[in-house]
Parts: C-alpha cells; sequence; structure tokens
C-alpha cells in the first residue's frame, strides 16, 4: 500500500537530454551517462518538458446479463516535448529531419520529404541529491509544433517532439526511473521458457556480452527448451560453464 515519501517528491533544478544510437541500454550512471550517449543540447528553462497522447479510448462491452461486463482500451500512443534552443546543424537536424541535407555554403536544407530522426532517447532530471528519468531504447524525434520568433528578449526555440516505439520484443516503449537513482542491474538469471533476471524490476542485458556478471540459477546447464531474452530480442542459456547464445538443447 502507497505510504507518504518526502524524498519521492520533485522540483527540477536541472536537466538533459541526450541521444544514442537505436538500442543502447539507459547508462548506469544517470549523471555522468558516457559515449555513445551524446546530449542534445541547451533548451527552454520555461518549457522544460511535457507528455501528450492519442488514442487510449475505452470501449465498454458486455453481455446481455451484464451490460458493462470489460472495458477494452485502444492503442495508446505518447509523445514527449521538448525546445531545443541551440540552432547548430544537429539540432536543426533533429527538427527539421535527420534527411535534412547540409547544403555547399554550410547551410541545412529543409528537405520536402522529411525523414524523422530514430534513436535512444533519455530525459534526466536533477533535484538535489535526487535524479530522475524517461528512457526510450527507440525513438522519433521531429518538429512538434511551426517555429515562432516573437520578441527580442527571450531565447527563440525549436519545438521537437519524441515519440517513444517499441523496440525488439519489448511490451513497453519506454521506462521512468523510480525518483531517487538509476534501475538495478541484473545480477542473477533464472532458468524458464522463458528464464527471468533478478532481481525483480533489474534491467535486461542487452546482449550476450552483458551476460558476464550475470550468475546463473542454477549453476548446472539449463535443461532443453530453458532459456532468457536479452534486450536486443536474442535469447541466450547456461551451459553449465558459460552463457551462450541461443535456447537449451536447441
Amino acid at each position: 500500500m502507497p505510504v507518504l515519501n518526502d524524498a519521492a517528491t520533485l522540483v527540477i533544478g536541472s536537466g538533459n537530454y541526450l541521444t544514442a544510437p537505436t538500442g543502447t541500454p539507459i547508462p548506469p550512471d544517470l549523471l555522468t551517462p558516457v559515449s555513445p550517449w551524446e546530449n542534445v543540447g541547451h533548451t527552454s528553462l520555461d518549457d522544460i518538458f511535457g507528455i501528450s497522447s492519442d488514442g487510449g479510448d475505452a470501449t465498454t462491452i458486455g453481455t446481455l446479463q451484464n451490460k458493462s461486463l470489460r472495458t477494452k482500451y485502444a492503442a495508446r500512443t505518447e509523445t514527449m516535448a521538448v525546445t531545443l534552443q541551440q540552432f547548430d546543424v544537429a539540432g536543426l537536424k533533429l527538427y527539421y529531419g535527420s534527411n535534412a541535407p547540409i547544403l555547399s555554403d554550410g547551410s541545412v536544407g529543409v528537405p520536402s520529404d522529411p525523414t524523422p530522426t530514430t534513436c535512444a532517447f533519455l530525459a534526466v532530471f536533477v533535484d538535489g541529491e535526487a535524479h530522475f528519468a524517461f528512457y526510450a531504447p527507440k525513438a522519433e524525434i521531429y518538429r512538434a509544433d511551426d517555429l515562432s520568433i516573437s520578441d527580442t528578449e527571450s531565447l527563440a526555440g525549436l519545438p521537437i517532439g519524441i515519440k517513444p516505439l517499441a523496440y525488439g520484443s519489448n511490451d513497453w516503449t519506454y521506462a521512468v526511473t523510480p525518483l531517487g537513482g538509476a534501475p538495478t542491474v541484473a545480477t542473477g538469471a533464472t532458468a524458464g521458457t522463458p528464464g527471468a533476471f533478478t532481481p525483480v524490476g533489474a534491467l535486461t542485458p542487452m546482449d550476450l556480452a552483458d551476460l558476464g556478471d550475470v550468475t546463473a540459477n542454477p549453476a548446472t546447464a539449463w535443461t532443453t527448451g530453458q532459456y532468457v531474452v536479452l534486450g536486443d530480442s536474442s535469447s541466450a542459456h547456461w551451459d553449465g560453464d558459460s552463457w551462450v547464445t541461443g535456447t537449451a538443447g536447441a
């Protein structure tokens, strides 16, 4: 049952937005993300962050005996909103499209048929000693609104939208870290069809190389059909000595 937790409240003091190649796992240290994560640059102090959604309409399904037996919800798509205030090539391409050409004079051409930037996305917010993040292993980034420069005293901005997408076999599009730190890294894996990583809620190792510090349970060779699913949608099993790609006995 929920309890009052003063430490779980949030007042944003600072933050950063970062991108990386699609599928890049969330960094273990959110405060010092390293390559391939790259900062998108300066963003608005007034319009910090927002999430809007489309879809999710509810349909009531009934029977002759109970006209409101259950409710079915349509798929919902969500878009995160950030206002860039850095008009360099990287920022302009996030706004106008990844296929925006760099012209011979160094200017950025606005494509007639723009292509969104597809990448992993990370938003990290800091509140004193605490920090909080949104992470999408795959997202499309493109302009969210028209460009408008209304006065000579405010920093101009490029409104962009980040649309999280399902990655690989994930049944989620983005993750939200509990206030206070990075998610727990998996330390164990229990055999199954498929198996599960422990502790519960831990990050799924991205690939076979990430299983190096993960302890198999049981420690003997897993039996035919047992495996775990990795973050890149591949599978692996324990052969009694090391982690091996694929399903045991396959």
